[in-house]
């Protein structure tokens, strides 16, 4: 009996000590999660003890967002006082940031006087679009227009409060900015202003580019990086023709690096940008592969200088053959009208390289949902770092497309089901490579500025690391000379 009640108190004494290290090891698990949430991240932060906070905040990836920012609403910004402020950067995009542009108020003569406006008072230096936008002039010359909409987007970025898919804004102070706009019309001044009028020694494009050059290199903003955190637009290939080689540094805007030696311009420092295309786009486009008639379509200068001998080339190899339209055309005598009427006919839409890689071709055929057969071997793509080309495009080699044969039966060998793939994802692409004001999310003005900010941080890496072993004052930093880089990247 006495074993019995000693082999049961034992038993009881076990089941008590297990009880007892677990309620502590529960109440120490307990103190602990306390302890560590107590120490973690505050629920109210105060914006002004972030560096570069007054324009700028980015979001936080954890639990502490709001239920609003989780279901994608914008949420607003609260300074101290509880007043709103007047601009929201939260962006729902990878980075969930916002690009944050300085851009220098240039007398109208760069701009938009180029155009035709006129200013209404001394001091004016940008139209009030409030009003009324002024107009860029149609026809091939909007292909080039790209400095117009990203200065158009730069102002209208002023007078909005809504930021939703913006991702550019205007800035006032440079030492906040994340790069530096120079809103120079460079391709209508070369369109309109680089012939020479009577008793003229000068162009008043080479002019103007001779005060941009004296202007720029004068700035504390240039100084202060050299020009390598500057945005210039270049679209025209003849634009910028005298600056470009005093302005190498900066990050050039261009439709390609046909005319550019690599030391000037590159893949690694500088932004391609689609053409505005300028035939009319395919709205509420129900066609199908059968409802197409035309297999392959080509309308344009066929013969051109430099890498565009191919042309010649494919017209006498194509010009034959059944369901091809292979011929000359131009601008003229409504061109365009039948150029967006043979395209929105054609399943395929060749862009061959001319005078220069890139051409405003490929952008007319996206618009008409013309898959696009590539043969340019030196083309740069707007945006393909992210962008996969090969979903709505062909590409061919320049070698391959002259054998005899092999471009049509390539393009033969394409049956309806992956054709009706590609088609449909021009569809769904079409709306990057369209410029608009007012500009709207994901579309060609938008990504480019994204493109840029995908640059800023190489940029600055590179400006960090030329800081190093500065000890002289700002003002004497930037370039001493104009002369090019043997390998600036």
């Amino acid at each position: 009996m006495v074993e019995r009640n000693a082999h049961s108190m034992g038993i009881f004494g076990r089941k008590s000590l297990f009880c007892l290290f677990a309620v502590t090891s529960v109440l120490f698990m307990l103190s602990w999660s306390f302890v560590l949430r107590s120490a973690g991240r505050p629920h109210f932060v105060d914006l002004n003890i972030l560096p570069n906070s007054k324009l700028l905040a980015l979001a936080d990836d954890g639990n502490s967002r709001s239920r609003s920012q989780r279901d994608g609403e914008v949420p607003i910004l609260v300074d101290n006082n509880n007043a709103p402020k007047k601009y929201n950067l939260f962006k729902c995009n990878p980075s969930n940031q916002v690009l944050k542009v300085f851009m220098y108020d240039l007398p109208p003569q760069f701009h938009f006087e180029l155009l035709g406006w006129k200013a209404e008072g001394k001091n004016s230096i940008w139209p009030n679009i409030r009003n009324k936008v002024p107009e860029y002039p149609g026809g091939l010359n909007l292909q080039h227009s790209i400095e117009y909409w990203l200065t158009l987007d730069l102002l209208y970025s002023e007078i909005t409060d809504n930021l939703n898919g913006r991702s550019a804004i205007r800035v006032y102070n440079s030492s906040e900015a994340d790069v530096i706009f120079v809103p120079f019309f460079s391709s209508i001044s070369y369109n309109r202003f680089s012939r020479l009028k009577p008793h003229q020694k000068t162009s008043m494009n080479t002019l103007l580019q001779e005060k941009m050059v004296t202007f720029l290199t004068a700035q504390e903003e240039w100084k202060r990086s050299g020009g390598k955190d500057h945005i210039i637009v270049a679209h025209h290939p003849n634009s910028l023709l005298d600056a470009r080689v005093k302005l190498w540094p900066a990050m050039f805007i261009l439709s390609d690096f046909g005319r550019y030696p690599p030391s000037v311009a590159n893949v690694e420092k500088d932004i391609i940008a689609p053409y505005k295309h300028v035939i009319r786009n395919y709205y509420n486009d129900t066609s199908g592969f059968d409802s197409r008639p035309i297999l392959l379509y080509f309308q344009g200068a066929i013969y051109r200088k430099d890498g565009g001998f191919i042309r010649q080339e494919l017209f006498y190899m194509l010009k034959d053959e059944k369901d091809v339209h292979f011929s000359f055309g131009s601008v003229q005598k409504d061109g365009i009208k039948q150029a967006t009427e043979g395209m929105h006919s054609s399943k395929f839409c060749l862009n061959i390289a001319g005078d220069t890689p890139s051409s405003n071709r490929l952008f007319d055929a996206i618009a008409s949902h013309c898959v696009p057969v590539i043969i340019s071997d030196e083309i740069e793509l707007p945006y393909e770092d992210i962008l996969d080309y090969s979903e709505f495009c062909i590409f061919v080699r320049t070698s391959d497309a002259l054998k005899e044969k092999f471009l049509i039966n390539l393009i033969r060998s394409i049956k309806k089901e992956e054709w009706t793939r590609m088609w449909a994802r021009l569809k769904e692409v079409e709306n990057l490579f369209e410029y608009r004001y007012p500009s709207k999310d994901n579309d060609a003005v938008q990504m480019i500025w994204q493109a840029i900010a995908r640059k800023v941080p190489a940029v600055n890496l590179k400006l960090h690391k030329s800081w190093r072993f500065y000890r002289s004052p700002w003002k004497e930093r930037g370039l001493k000379s104009t002369l090019l880089p043997k390998n600036f990247w």
